[in-house]
This record gives structure tokens, sequence and C-alpha cells, in this order.
């Protein structure tokens, strides 16, 4: 049977705790370190949520980095349907299943997870507000047991998101029909990181806000009339907004505090700026 009460965007640590043996409950731990992509595997290793399976960002959460003919589609391309399927499966889930997304980077890698489950229409999964360290703040142990669930049988469902192109951003440099909101870090937007961006800069018209704007000091999302507020003050409305980031992966942090927000609608870029910038005819800004 169907959650009668999913959760669909957060959820406390103390709520995880108290459900964390259901067993049409599913965690999934996202820990990433961009710098060094075995840092989430072995950090998983060492200790994680009881019953917590690991999805890798690179091998589980994206696809190939080029398509069929070589161009290349970003650093962290969505992986393909049947793909994302089959990997989700593994992992537990079905169509019934609540999941529980999670890091320890303030959600910036299991708002993919979260994101890519809307994609094919799940609807029940959330991330854990505070990541792994506010569950520890509960007094919680880790484990280093390795789950085993039976093989999930999700479907493809209509999709809960939006998504849009390089050529719908490029389009939009004449239409401006959409906002578009960068969420990498302000240096970055800039161009002033050559060590993370060899490609510096910004697409022409974005707006930045830091995924971690959304994030009060203890790691935990601001509330949601809070950061309504603050994205009321860069975009006019969501459904017209366009998150992207370096790869599309922190932009879903974005939209996840958008959806907080009670601001629906908003898209994702999922090539972002590393797809958009391989390309040397499209247009960049710098600064601010």
């Amino acid at each position: 049977m169907p959650n009668k009460h999913p959760y669909t965007t957060l959820i406390s640590a103390a709520n995880l705790l108290q459900n964390v043996a259901q067993p049409n409950w599913v965690i999934v731990d996202c820990r990433h370190d961009l710098a060094n992509p075995d840092a989430g595997r072995a950090s998983y290793d060492a200790g994680h949520i009881p019953l917590a399976h690991f999805a890798h960002l690179d091998q589980d959460l994206s696809g190939a980095k080029q398509t069929a003919d070589g161009t290349f589609k970003g650093r962290h391309p969505l992986p393909e349907q049947d793909a994302l399927i089959a990997t989700l499966r593994n992992l537990g889930i079905s169509d019934d299943t609540q999941v529980i997304a999670y890091d320890a980077q303030g959600g910036m890698y299991a708002a993919r997870l979260w994101w890519l489950l809307r994609s094919i229409g799940h609807a029940s999964v959330a991330v854990l507000d505070g990541g792994l360290g506010a569950w520890q703040a509960e007094g919680q142990v880790l484990s280093t047991d390795i789950p085993t669930t039976p093989k999930g049988t999700i479907s493809a469902k209509p999709t809960l998101v939006v998504s849009v192109d390089a050529q719908d951003v490029l389009n939009n440099l004449t239409s401006s029909q959409r906002t578009l909101v960068d969420a990498r870090a302000p240096d970055r937007f800039r161009g002033e990181n050559e060590t993370i961006d060899p490609v510096g800069g910004h697409i022409p018209g974005a707006k930045n806000r830091f995924f971690k704007d959304n994030l009060q000091p203890d790691g935990r999302f601001k509330p949601g009339h809070q950061l309504h507020e603050e994205f009321n003050n860069i975009i006019s409305a969501s459904q017209t907004a366009v998150m992207q980031c370096g790869s599309g992966v922190t932009a879903c942090h974005n939209l996840l505090a958008l959806e907080i927000a009670g601001l629906h609608g908003a898209a994702l870029y999922p090539g972002s700026w590393s797809e958009w910038c391989a390309d040397p005819s499209r247009p960049v800004a710098t600064g601010a």
C-alpha cells in the first residue's frame, strides 16, 4: 500500500529514528567528495545510519558524459531512465517505498537523488534535514553492517519535475522568459575560481543563489517562510525559473528549497555550467 502520509521534502532526525526500521522505508547514503570520488563509499563503509544503502554520485546518480556523437553533456549528466530505475530497484525501492536520502554536505548530494526520484514520478522521497550530523546529534550510533534488501519493483510514472536543455537556455537569452539561478559559490559565479571552473563566469543574465544560503548555521534548512521571502527577491515566479549550477547537482538543492518554500514548478538545467562552457560559441559573462 502507498504511504498515506509520505515525506516529500524533508524529514527530521527524530522522525527518521521513529521509522528507521519500517519495512517499506529505504534509506540511502549519498555522501560524496568531488575532489575524491572514493571518499563517499569509504565514509559509508566506516559508518552509516543503520539499514542505509549507498548510492555513488558518479556511478549511480549520473549518466554518460558524452552522447553517441561525442557531444559533451556536462560533468554529471542525468542517468538514462532505464539505468536509473535499475539502480533504484537494486536499492530495494518500489512504488510504495518511502525513500530517505542523506549526506554530510548540507544535502547537496542527497537533493540529487530526491530530484531523480521525482523525475520518474516518485513523490515519497525526502532529505534528512541536517544530514548525518543531525542523526549523530540525536545520540544515535552508526553501523558498518551492509543491509540486504529484496530487489525493488519501482516503475516510471508521470514526472513531477521540469527540465530544460542548453538550447532552451540559449533561446532564453533572446526571449528572457525565464529567470536563470546559479547555485555555485559566488567566486565561481564571478569567474574567479579556475581550479574548479577552467572556463570562468556564468551564463549571461543568470542570478546567483549559493545553495548554502538555503541553510541555517546548524546545517538544517531555513524555515519555508524565510526561503519563500528570499527566493521571491530573485525570481518573479517559480514556474518561469530555471535552476543550474556547475553540473546539475547542487541546483537540485535550490529546487528542494523552493519546494519547502511552497514555490513549485521551477525547472532544472541538468548540463549546467560544465555543459554550457564546453561550447565556445555560447556567450559567457563574468563579474557579479
